[in-house]
């Protein structure tokens, strides 16, 4: 054991969303806090990080704004420290660009000394002595250590992994590329001769714009298969982001299983359109490079599945399955690299099968989980398992949002503690979404 002390909380998993929770504990005596992530530093998103891409939400859904507005660890004073705030001033946008958020976000971890960066959990052992704890098994790869700690709470917040469909996996990374990879792989991309980008959200939007860009360059055929109906773009009516509200989340958690996994998919084009500038960008490029031309070499189409993929019987490029729903015709078509941009799936690690008989489930991938992100136990347990992690199905559409991951940190501490820290606001909408408040 490397260390006995029993730490209040330990937090699994080093995004924004524990990041945030370890900036937000800092000032705060009464709670000790740990955080394990196996990579070697923090680095969001970074496959990403187009030149120009911007955040979809505002600057004030930074760290730690929404609870601590004087907080040293907001957006405002990084850009005081970097001397930022002229430039941003006359910058004059309520949103940021991504790259800078990632920056922002690598200065706070820079100053957490709760944050410790190269150290995977392989384990959670639960302790109910007179005393309950668990124990968290740490290793880290490049020295080979293995070290454990105590907590009496544990924060899961192990983010997503690359959602890859079935019909693609096992084949080569270095032509089919999921777009968290896209800046990693996408100049040798630009050598082939044809390049389709599969998925209709936002990354889809971008990947395929820096591709259009540079077609004319390099040559290649360029196209854009997305399952959806239409290329519809992000509803950013202030209505109705108001699901991104803690009023809504509220509202959605009180609901029954059932009507929460059905609402979902109503409110995809409020989480999972494309913002209208890029489609503006797109649409205006495709125009000025039409001018004068009969053929672009670019396909768009909407209403395709790509429903899996095969090597070409050349052996250099491949033959993707694809149907078009709404005539209900299958066809084939050839191309050299796959971008998918196909989301991600939570990643929630294998010592939680430990737990699962103790646990209670929605149903038999979902656990049930209590307003303020508590694991719901069949025991009525002092120790708890929060989780920021697989939570969409019980918190609603803003479960990845970033502008809401304060509002949960500010409950979990709150939990923690015993008493209120940070004081939750209610009330923050004009929106009533319950028939009961009549």
């Amino acid at each position: 054991m490397s260390d006995q002390k029993i730490y209040d909380l330990i937090g699994i998993g080093i995004g924004p969303f524990n990041l945030s929770l370890a900036a937000l504990i800092e000032p705060i005596d009464e709670i000790e806090a740990l955080f394990f992530d196996k990579s070697k530093e923090f680095d969001w998103h970074t496959g990403m990080l187009i030149e120009g891409s911007d955040l979809q939400v505002p600057f004030l859904a930074d760290l730690v704004t929404l609870a601590d507005p004087t907080s040293s660890f907001s957006f405002l004073n990084y850009l005081r420290f970097h001397n930022r705030l002229y430039q941003f001033y006359f910058f004059n946008r309520f949103d940021i660009p991504r790259k800078e958020y990632n920056e922002y976000a690598k200065w706070v971890a820079a100053q957490l000394e709760s944050c410790r960066f190269g150290w995977q959990v392989i384990d959670v052992i639960e302790h109910q002595e007179e005393n309950p704890h668990y124990e968290i098994v740490v290793y880290n790869e490049e020295s080979r250590l293995k070290e454990s700690y105590l907590a009496r709470h544990i924060v899961l917040g192990t983010g997503g992994v690359p959602n890859i469909p079935e019909g693609f996996k096992g084949y080569p990374g270095k032509d089919v590329i999921h777009t968290s990879q896209f800046l990693d792989k996408v100049k040798e991309a630009k050598d082939s001769k044809a390049i389709t980008v599969v998925g209709s959200g936002q990354s889809a939007a971008e990947v395929f714009y820096e591709l259009l860009q540079e077609q004319d360059r390099h040559n290649y055929k360029l196209t854009w298969f997305t399952r959806s109906a239409g290329f519809l773009q992000l509803e950013s009516a202030k209505l109705g982001q108001e699901v991104f509200s803690p009023d809504y989340v509220e509202y959605f958690h009180a609901l029954p299983f059932e009507q929460r996994v059905e609402a979902l998919p109503k409110l995809g084009q409020l989480r999972k359109g494309v913002d209208p500038e890029t489609l503006k960008q797109i649409y205006n490029l495709l125009y000025h490079r039409s001018i004068g031309r009969k053929h672009m070499n670019v396909r768009i189409q909407p209403a395709t599945e790509v429903k899996g993929i095969e090597t070409a019987p050349e052996g250099n490029s491949y033959i993707l399955k694809c149907r078009q729903w709404q005539e209900g015709r299958s066809f084939e078509y050839q191309t050299d690299k796959v971008f998918l941009a196909t989301g991600y799936k939570p990643h929630v690690p294998e010592w939680i099968n430990r737990y699962r008989d103790q646990m209670e489930w929605e149903d038999k991938k979902r656990y049930k989980i209590t307003d303020d992100y508590r694991l719901v136990f069949k025991d009525d347990r002092p120790n708890q398992i929060f989780t920021v992690t697989n939570i969409e199905h019980s918190h609603g559409a803003g479960a990845t949002n970033l502008g809401l991951s304060v509002h949960r940190n500010q409950q979990i501490i709150n939990r923690v503690a015993g008493k209120e820290i940070y004081p939750l606001m209610e009330d923050t909408i004009f929106q009533t979404f319950s028939s009961k408040e009549l």
